[in-house]
């Protein structure tokens, strides 16, 4: 349960006064290791303090339930090729100049059946919008380098659900979106209740739904031509609609039971958007099933465009 999501990094100086080399935020280590020797052995002071690469999972100090895992591309501080690697989304940073991070939302975290409370953003013990924007934070403090104030973020299936309803309520944090494949969606119908619409995002959340900015997010709907199946077998949906009885019973609001193939899903999304004015690229891969990795090659050539003009941008 790991929404991507790819962030611009950039250098910046800094004069303030050395402590620990292995706390230090990045800038400062890199002003530390500039007056000590070659690109090369720069390059290897940082990596040794693990600020760049893979970085080690890290716990959220706010929710310590939760964790990020984290990749700065070492390229980003070096003029040399990247080296080769067979993970895609690593070598896309490498030759973007992006760092990627990716929050680990753990299940059971309200429940024993609970697999999915992170794709609606609140639960009883979660908010995970607030989880995402402090780990933001978190790097943005840590890594002054690296741009988190506006991201590209991608989800697929649950979060891909994630990644929809972050969109609508914090439309001004993004670029862009790349939604793969939501098995339930949040429609921008104000006459019902979150998460089946927004008609009371205000009260749970403190936001409103800003359109015209969501208007301006560069948006991708992707999806394989044979993901119609509904998951799950007859056996498991009679258990499924006692556990939702239940939360019902308990007063709380949850998305209701899958009824249909996700490629459905997203053609009515794509309709309901269109009729808000939101225009998403709506792509539909031939032959693959309910498959991050079938659509993988087509997410990151969507993001690829949007993360140079980005950092030409802040160059």
């Amino acid at each position: 349960m790991r929404p991507s999501i790819a962030t611009t990094p950039f250098r910046q100086s800094s004069n303030v006064r050395l402590g620990s080399l292995e706390k230090l935020p990045l800038e400062l280590l890199y002003e530390y290791v500039s007056e000590h020797g070659q690109l090369r052995k720069r390059i290897k002071a940082i990596g040794n303090a693990y600020l760049v690469g893979h970085v080690p999972l890290k716990a959220l100090s706010t929710d310590q339930r939760i964790s990020f895992a984290l990749y700065v591309p070492p390229h980003s501080y070096d003029t040399r090729p990247a080296p080769d690697t067979k993970k895609l989304p690593l070598l896309f940073a490498d030759s973007t100049s992006c760092a990627i991070v990716a929050p680990l939302f753990p299940a059971n975290l309200d429940g024993p059946n609970d697999l999915d409370s992170y794709t609606r953003l609140q639960s009883k013990t979660l908010r995970s919008d607030l989880a995402l924007l402090s780990i933001l934070n978190k790097i943005a403090h840590r890594w002054p380098g690296i741009d988190a104030e506006k991201v590209f973020i991608m989800g697929f299936s649950g979060d891909g659900q994630f990644t929809h309803r972050f969109l609508y309520l914090y439309p001004e944090r993004l670029v862009s979106a790349s939604i793969g494949a939501p098995g339930q969606v949040t429609t921008l119908d104000d006459t019902q209740d979150w998460p089946l619409g927004v008609g009371n995002v205000d009260g749970v959340f403190g936001r409103s739904i800003q359109k015209p900015l969501i208007r301006q997010i560069v948006i991708q709907l992707i999806i394989g031509d044979k993901d119609v199946k509904v998951h799950g077998g007859e056996e498991f949906w009679v258990w499924m609609k006692a556990s939702l009885k239940k939360v019902k019973n308990n007063g709380e609001r949850n998305i209701p039971i899958m009824k249909k193939g996700r490629l459905e899903t997203m053609h009515e999304l794509q309709k309901l958007w269109s009729n808000n004015e939101i225009n998403p690229q709506l792509c539909i891969f031939p032959d693959v099933d309910h498959s991050s990795t079938g659509v993988l090659q087509d997410v990151l050539a969507f993001m690829k465009p949007l993360l140079q003009k980005q950092f030409l941008n802040q160059s």
